[in-house]
């Protein structure tokens, strides 16, 4: 009796064993003609409000079970697009992540990020750093105001109101020069991006006395960029 019950459970374990063996292999199968997909991914970092070129593209194949909803097929319809954010190296474009320079040179409005407001301030030639200014620039905000002092006497005190602020547009424009060629255009506004709390305060400190915009640096530095 005890010899015919143990055959009986090694038949049932044999059968359980065959069964998930087979059902392995059907997912291993199953694995292998997965469908893949190909898609455009970065073949480099790309920083935010870089021009996109082919050469910083490849095209990649991945699962369509795992396909982002707006994944970009062909290398083409992201060459010359602008990136929105900083893309890693590897990382598979989404629609969302580019936008047009038709976009950024014709409505401001669609350059600024969720968030912050676009304000304008009244600039000579020499607050400008004489014109030199340019969309997509980085400046710092000098803030000068004069104070009277009880003796009669008059005190300057001057402080960096605000650090890094993006440059959305000078005057009415809100690109930058990609050719040197390009005639140069005077302006005597510069708009920046700003929280809508630096918004107010920037505002406040141009009607109490002197702005001043002092340029960043485009370049970046071996230390930066590893």
């Amino acid at each position: 009796m005890r010899a015919k019950m143990i055959f009986v459970l090694a038949l049932v374990m044999g059968a359980i064993t065959t069964v998930l063996f087979f059902q392995y292999m059907k997912q291993l199968s199953a694995d292998k003609n997965e469908q893949m997909v190909t898609v455009v991914a970065a073949r480099e970092d790309i920083k935010e409000n870089e021009q996109i070129s082919r050469g910083m593209l490849q095209l990649v194949q991945i699962p369509k079970k795992g396909l982002p909803p707006n994944a970009v097929y062909h290398l083409s319809e992201l060459e010359g697009m602008i990136a929105t954010s900083d893309i890693k190296k590897g990382e598979v474009l989404l629609k969302h992540r580019v936008r047009s320079w038709n976009d950024e040179t014709t409505v401001v409005s669609r350059k600024v990020r969720e968030g912050f407001r676009a304000v304008s301030v009244g600039v000579n030639f020499v607050q400008s750093v004489s014109n030199l200014i340019e969309p997509e620039d980085k400046v710092d905000v000098i803030f000068s105001e004069t104070i009277k002092l009880p003796n009669n006497q008059i005190k300057v005190e001057t402080k960096q109101l605000l650090s890094g602020v993006r440059v959305l547009a000078v005057g009415r424009k809100i690109a930058e020069s990609l050719q040197q060629k390009e005639p140069h255009a005077d302006y005597n506004s510069v708009t920046l991006e700003l929280k809508p709390e630096d918004a107010v305060l920037l505002i406040n400190a141009s009607e109490r006395g002197h702005i001043q915009l002092t340029l960043h640096t485009k370049v970046i530095s071996s230390d930066e960029a590893k």
